[in-house]
């Protein structure tokens, strides 16, 4: 309720009616698998450095028609993320800047729901250029593959049970393989196949079992 709140209070708000598109009903089935990587944990003082977005149709993961862009950033590159993302500021100066990148990236997107690990870090990591940019925030509809695996796991656990929701754990219960992480469009590539099994696992009614229940198996289709 509160996300429609916000929602049509922007769309009252946009500085540039051009992009109206972004609250128009998604007629397309489409889903978008989001990640980004920054210059820090701070979702108000970082930077985002590198933009990854890949549209998913049913269970096809369109990885032929990824966006992907590096960006310079305006804040100095803090040396606990380096060690994450492997990105150093001279990797980036000859990026563009956000206000470049973004509005190809909010053309791609449109309307769609946004998928992603932690997804509401990376929206908040956006919200920021995008109310300079066009004085509103993302309006899109947001599914966090995490809490998919937890419903379909943990839901309705005795309490006290052990849970994980580590990105790797989640990788390894599905019977994926994992990718270089911490790198956007690998990371928004294993969100997607995460968010394809979870999506088929909950059309069909079947859940991922806790070490203490019955064995049983998965095949996605």
């Amino acid at each position: 309720m509160l996300r429609k709140i916000r929602s049509g209070i922007d769309r009252i708000l946009l500085a540039d009616k051009s992009y109206s598109f972004l609250f128009e009903r998604d007629d397309s089935g489409e889903v978008v698998s989001l990640d980004c990587e920054t210059t820090g944990f701070n979702t108000v003082a970082d930077d985002v450095i590198s933009i990854a977005a890949i549209k998913i149709r049913g269970s096809r993961i369109l990885t032929s028609q990824a966006f992907q862009a590096v960006i310079r950033p305006t804040t100095p590159m803090e040396a606990n993320a380096i060690k994450v993302h492997h990105l150093r500021e001279q990797d980036l100066a000859r990026a563009q800047p956000m206000r470049k990148v973004l509005p190809e990236f909010l053309h791609f997107i449109g309307s769609r729901p946004l998928v992603g690990y932690w997804i509401a870090f990376d929206v908040r990591m956006l919200n920021k250029y995008l109310f300079n940019f066009l004085n509103i925030h993302l309006p899109n509809r947001r599914i966090d593959v995490s809490a998919l695996y937890y419903d379909r796991k943990y839901r309705n656990a005795p309490p006290g049970s052990a849970i994980d929701l580590r990105y790797l754990s989640i990788l390894k219960d599905l019977g994926l393989p994992p990718l270089p992480q911490h790198d956007a469009l690998n990371d928004a590539l294993g969100a997607a196949q995460m968010y394809v099994i979870l999506k088929d696992m909950c059309d069909r009614g079947m859940r991922i079992p806790r070490q203490h229940d019955p064995p049983r198996t998965y095949e996605a289709r």
